[in-house]
């Protein structure tokens, strides 16, 4: 096995080791696991390498003066920051069920009791941030992260700003966020940060509820918004997935004038999130008159168990005492220096305090890679794997290249015209190869199409 692949680790500064598979990217760079060799914790460091992103250092500066100003439940925590000549990283807890659009299933969504203990996080989250005059702009299933424990956490504030300063709330102007979860008048400016910030929650409620986004864009150019502005959706998906209850809802939440929308307290209030949903039982009927259990309709290609835990979720409304020993973290940020940090093989062998482990990817320590459900076993070799992947991205006409780790890098373009690009890394795992996909830009949802797709023509070749 050489340096390149991806289950090696990296020592990191004293005690922590860096796993070289990457969480996730963002617009500055890439997220990788640290975790403690001694006392098993792990926490997510954020690198940003600014000799690449040379635009990125006032943005860093202002997510980070929000960040470490919050402390919240629902929120992902914010433990420091070490900045190099070069390079800068940012420490994170780690939330080890992934993003949320993992749990949500393509043209089907989520069982309705699940949503709404999400739901409720989600508002309990976003409350906290709007009492401190923080807007998010950015709420997404892709900037939603889920604990090991099914606990909901907000995270990247990138494009958070404050909208309220000594009780006096200034109107925003920047068109800001992804564009299917932006409200109307986000588009008009200038707009209220809250109604904006509830606008996208709404998107969010019907994407986990349906496994769809309503549109596109909400102007009066895009032929779906037009209808919902118009009173002439019901027929049509997602609306026709949704109870009547859940239906009222949304209206109620995509309310396009924003001083008609529901406030957060509103939304609380709503039968809907009130609703006792019992896994057992059958959801309340569909306006197509469906009244077969959501659970029953899973698409077949989900593992069994991920199914289980969706259907007889763990989710909590607060979250359990946390196992990372905040000394230990901050030793961490404190004692990295450029002396002694490296995420990458040294060319010359230097007094780098840096050293490689190759340690394969087991059953045993599978769970240091984040949770994700766009994975599948092939029982083939890796260099078969990787041809018979080659070959099925040639017929798809899809615009592919293998990168310095051998990922896989696919770059193309969803069903909303926008851009979407996604890795595929190969691991070798109990004599087997496991076909990790992994987002780098793009709808969560889309993403998850084309995973279901390229699996059926992988298994079918």
């Amino acid at each position: 096995m050489s340096s390149e692949d991806i289950s090696t680790t990296t020592v990191f500064v004293q005690d922590w080791l860096c796993f070289d598979n990457i969480l996730g990217e963002g617009a500055f760079g890439e997220v990788k696991l640290l975790i403690n060799k001694r006392t098993q914790e792990k926490i997510a460091c954020k690198i940003i390498n600014h000799d690449k992103y040379k635009d990125a250092s006032s943005q860093i500066n202002r997510e980070v003066v929000i960040h470490k100003t919050l402390d919240h439940e629902n929120i992902i925590k914010f433990f420091g920051r070490r900045q190099e000549p070069s390079k800068e990283y940012l420490f994170l807890e780690y939330a080890e069920g992934g993003e949320l659009f993992q749990l949500i299933e393509p043209d089907v969504g989520m069982p309705s009791g699940s949503v709404q203990l999400f739901m409720k996080q989600l508002l309990c989250g976003l409350k906290y941030l709007h009492t401190k005059g923080i807007t998010h702009r950015d709420i997404k299933p892709e900037n939603i992260l889920i604990s090991a424990e099914g606990v909901l956490k907000i995270s990247d504030f990138g494009m958070a700003t404050y909208f309220r300063f000594k009780g006096k709330e200034r109107w925003l102007d920047k068109k800001c966020g992804t564009k299917p979860y932006l409200a109307p008048e986000v588009f008009l400016r200038p707009y209220r940060a809250e109604p904006a910030d509830l606008w996208s929650c709404g998107i969010v409620f019907v994407a986990m509820l349906t496994g769809e986004l309503p549109w596109s864009l909400a102007t009066d150019e895009n032929a779906e918004f037009n209808q919902w502005n118009n009173d002439m959706y019901i027929l049509n998906t997602p609306w026709s997935k949704l109870g009547y209850m859940a239906l009222s809802l949304a209206r109620k939440i995509l309310q396009v004038d924003p001083k008609k929308r529901l406030t957060l307290d509103e939304i609380e209030r709503q039968p809907w999130m009130h609703v006792h949903f019992n896994a057992e039982a059958p959801e309340e009927d569909t306006v197509d008159g469906t009244s077969e259990p959501r659970c029953k309709r899973y698409n077949s290609m989900v593992a069994e168990e991920t199914i289980l835990n969706r259907e007889k979720p763990t989710v909590t409304l607060s979250q359990p005492n946390s196992s990372l020993r905040q000394s230990t973290i901050m030793q961490t940020v404190k004692t990295t220096s450029n002396d002694h940090l490296c995420f990458s093989q040294p060319t010359q062998n230097d007094n780098w305090m840096v050293q490689f482990t190759q340690s394969p990817i087991t059953k045993d320590n599978f769970d240091n890679l984040i949770k994700r459900m766009t994975r599948f076993y092939v029982s083939m070799t890796k260099e078969r794997t990787m041809e018979t992947l080659c070959s099925i991205l040639d017929s798809l006409h899809l615009t592919w290249s293998v990168d310095v780790n051998r990922a896989v890098s696919i770059t193309t373009t969803d069903s909303l015209k926008n851009q979407l690009i996604f890795k595929i890394n190969l691991i070798e795992m109990d004599k087997k190869i496991l076909l990790d996909f992994r987002l780098c830009k793009g709808c969560g949802l889309q993403f998850k199409r084309k995973f279901l797709k390229l699996k059926e023509y992988f298994i079918n070749n």
